[in-house]
């Protein structure tokens, strides 16, 4: 089977207030949307944002667990871009999880959580390579 990820699916309470922390907040353009999900085009992958209820009835499974067993990552090119980018995304209604700091093994981070409790780590890892579509290399 082929390693990779087709879509990452959040459960969302209210999908205006979603979409109004990833457009104004992350800066992303929806490429697809209904009254019950927003989908956004990542670089090699979708992002889903789906309405609680209605990914419970998608899954035919009921009482989903609240998010926090595992974090989305966002890495940016510099130290400052964390910085930037974790105000924006107060700013557009995140929660602030962890302020920003510097990881043993070295870089910059913070975490902060969407308003539906998903925690995002905002990232700068000197040994991590972005490209011009956004793809992260691995490298130590």
């Amino acid at each position: 089977m082929q390693q990779q990820i087709s879509v990452i699916t959040l459960g969302v309470a209210d999908l205006a207030r979603s979409r109004r922390f990833y457009v104004e907040g992350f800066g992303w353009t929806p490429v697809f949307a209904n009254e019950e999900i927003i989908f956004y085009q990542m670089n090699g992958l979708m992002l889903g944002t789906f309405l609680q209820s209605s990914l419970e009835e998608d899954m035919n499974r009921r009482g989903l667990v609240r998010p926090g067993a595992f974090t989305l990552a966002h890495n940016v090119e510099s130290a400052a871009a964390v910085d930037a980018a974790i105000a924006r995304l107060r700013a557009a209604g995140a929660t602030l999880l962890r302020s920003p700091d510097v990881p043993p093994p070295g870089g910059y981070r913070g975490y902060v959580a969407d308003p539906d409790d998903h925690a995002w780590e905002i990232a700068w890892n000197p040994a991590w390579t972005i490209d011009a579509q956004g793809l992260v290399t691995f490298g130590l």
